[in-house]
């Protein structure tokens, strides 16, 4: 077989004499294990922060740096992954991200103090944040649009089951070898998978051709953008990263993060749009399948992320599991991911897009009212029932809409449609993990606040559970003043633990009917059939 074939229901690629990789289903394995490592590596180190801050000699607090400076270099790079692409070449990018992945990694696992971990992490996610956008763009441009979405759901795979994966093998590799081996893992595997890269993905004809007349042509650098991206992306990251734990705008650090951060997003707005090489091509959002396709990923990844760390919060704060048990709860639902992602891409050729994503946006909104039903009586069983229908679901959105956002735009745009659906995926991320951990502690501190209003000694039922629990504590031993005292304690432990249940429910319920609220957009789309 030659290096490259055409496919015969691509007319207009074979006219522009454009052709398709013959081993391209091995690129979509490599591309795919590139992005998972690197989206691996967002959620991983979160159960071991306590391990890290002890040996280490740093406090829980000073530990959270290893999550957000990760998070804000990787959410600076991923929107100019796109323009590195260009000025670099993509193949290049790609296994030059990997190497510094890499060696960032061996760097963090050998880290002597916490300020060098942290320093490596930033590296890290640097090198990180143009893997999922490159990694996404390769397959865009090594299949017809016919095989895009089987493509695409190996890609989906990556991205979607490394964070509901990620806590699970974290605590396990910190529990049975040591923390540092969470970072270290990375260098074996970056080390087959640039030889891999290496020998496989190779840059188009057409897009090399088109990257050089770019840069004879005077491909300038837009330092500007540049730099107010980095501030507005960065202080975006770190208020959302920050905020509940500093009570947000009431922190003057946390409001002048939010000045920063809009400012400079603003500024970035009216700039780019008149610049000849932007750092970011905002001009994309004029395309419907692309902005509606955006908003989609947004919430995509806002429910994703908040959900992965909701459903294991619940389980441990409220029922009381271990936190292997409550990774046990989570893990099933990337298995569910695994399998249907194939099925889905199979699919994604032959039915409309509009109803596969109403279908999964509705199972998604169905799975999150479910669980308002949750109680201290909720088994294991329906636990993992109510995750698998959730991931279910966005198995069936995220194929449809990442195939979907490419749909009417220049094939020469394809690094920064990538670039700018990845950022969009990871932001939303950021605002539903920030937002659903805010919405549980306001909403723990109203429900205790209205239960505690009702519990006084003139209520009756009150005093008759007192008596009951005192008599209780009497007959176990307890001298009349001590089995008081206990009862009451029993009676401000449930009161509490009430009071985190219907918190937790309220946070289901909300994003349920957030959810819901998309199934129209979805109508709004392209049909995304016959569309190569």
């Amino acid at each position: 077989m030659s290096q490259t074939e055409a496919s015969a229901s691509d007319p207009a690629r074979i006219a522009a004499g454009a052709t398709y990789p013959s081993g391209r289903w091995l690129i979509a394995a490599v591309v795919g294990m590139a992005a998972f490592m690197e989206v691996l590596d967002i959620s991983i180190a979160n159960v071991s922060l306590s391990h890290i801050a002890g040996s280490l000699s740093a406090s829980q607090d000073e530990a959270t740096w290893i999550l957000t400076a990760y998070l804000v270099a990787n959410a600076i790079v991923l929107p100019a992954s796109g323009w590195f692409s260009q000025v670099l070449g993509r193949k290049r990018y790609f296994i030059g991200s990997i190497v510094c992945f890499a060696i960032a990694s061996l760097a963090c696992g050998m880290a002597p103090s916490l300020a060098w971990l942290v320093v490596f992490r930033i590296i890290q996610g640097a090198a990180g944040g143009g893997l999922q956008p490159v990694a996404q763009a390769i397959l865009a441009d090594s299949f017809p649009p016919r095989q895009r979405g089987m493509a695409f759901s190996i890609y989906g795979v990556a991205v979607v089951f490394a964070p509901a994966i990620g806590p699970t093998l974290g605590g396990w590799i910190t529990d049975n070898v040591s923390w540092h081996w969470i970072f270290l893992l990375n260098v074996p595997v970056g080390a087959v998978l640039i030889v891999l890269a290496s020998l496989l993905v190779h840059d188009t004809e057409a897009y090399e051709k088109a990257r050089r007349a770019k840069m004879a042509n005077g491909f300038s650098i837009d330092y500007i953008g540049f730099a107010l991206l980095i501030v507005g992306l960065g202080c975006l990251q770190v208020l959302l990263d920050k905020g509940q734990q500093d009570d947000w705008l009431a922190s003057p650090f946390i409001t002048t993060m939010a000045v920063l951060s809009s400012l400079s997003l603003i500024a970035l707005v009216l700039w780019e749009p008149f610049q000849k090489h932007p750092i970011m091509d905002l001009t994309l959002f004029r395309y419907r399948n692309f902005s509606i396709a955006n908003v989609l990923m947004f919430m995509l990844g806002f429910v994703l992320f908040g959900s992965t760390l909701l459903i294991p919060e619940f389980v441990q704060r409220v029922l009381g599991y271990t936190a292997t048990l409550a990774g046990l709860v989570i893990s099933p639902g990337g298995l569910v991911i695994v399998a249907m992602m194939p099925i889905v891409g199979a699919l994604s050729g032959r039915l409309d897009t509009r109803w596969m994503v109403g279908i999964g946006l509705s199972l998604v909104s169905i799975s999150m009212f479910h669980m308002t039903g949750f109680n201290l009586d909720t088994s294991f069983g329906q636990l993992v029932a109510a995750r698998c229908l959730q991931t279910l679901g966005l198995a069936f959105i995220f194929i449809p809409v990442t195939s979907i956002a490419y749909v009417g735009v220049p094939a020469d745009k394809t690094d920064q449609v990538s670039a700018l659906v990845n950022l969009v995926r990871n932001v939303g991320g950021s605002v539903g993990i920030s937002l659903v951990t805010t919405w549980l502690a306001r909403r723990g501190q109203y429900h205790q606040n209205v239960l505690v209003e009702n519990i006084t000694p003139y209520d009756h039922q009150t005093q008759s559970l007192l008596d009951q629990l005192t008599q209780h504590f009497m007959a176990a031993g307890a001298s009349m003043d001590a089995a008081r005292q206990q009862a009451q304690a029993t009676l401000a432990n449930m009161v509490a633990e009430q009071s985190q249940l219907m918190s937790f429910l309220d946070d289901y319920w909300i994003l349920g009917v957030v959810i819901a609220c998309l199934v129209p957009l979805s109508l709004l789309m392209s049909s995304g059939k016959h569309e190569d």
